[in-house]
């Protein structure tokens, strides 16, 4: 039985991401199921302005942090092959992945 899964990969790392994506799309290369992708979807920045001077008095200077958070799309026609094989990939603590699978 065929099914089709998506995988939704997040992380903050770009270069830990890509070679997520990278070794997914390995997989579906060698067991020989149609993959589509990896498609990236926009990037989510969180921005925050912090004061320098914990007290308030003095000049206001401020310090800018951001955090992007770096998101890929991946659509697979896996086996139950593929998807045993998709379970047991190594994954790095900075990526979450989220597999959605429906059946054809």
């Amino acid at each position: 039985m065929t099914q089709s899964a998506r995988i939704k990969l997040t992380s903050t790392n770009l270069l830990k991401l890509d070679g997520v994506c990278t070794e997914i799309m390995g997989i579906g290369t060698k067991t020989g199921v149609k993959v589509k992708g990896p498609t990236p979807l926009p990037v989510k920045r969180l921005n925050v302005v912090t004061r320098k001077s914990p007290c308030g008095s003095g000049t206001e200077t401020y310090e800018k942090w951001e955090m992007r958070m770096h998101r890929r799309i991946i659509d697979l026609n896996a086996d139950d092959k593929a998807i045993r094989q998709l379970m047991r990939l190594k994954i790095p603590d900075a990526d979450d992945v989220y597999i959605e699978l429906s059946l054809k």
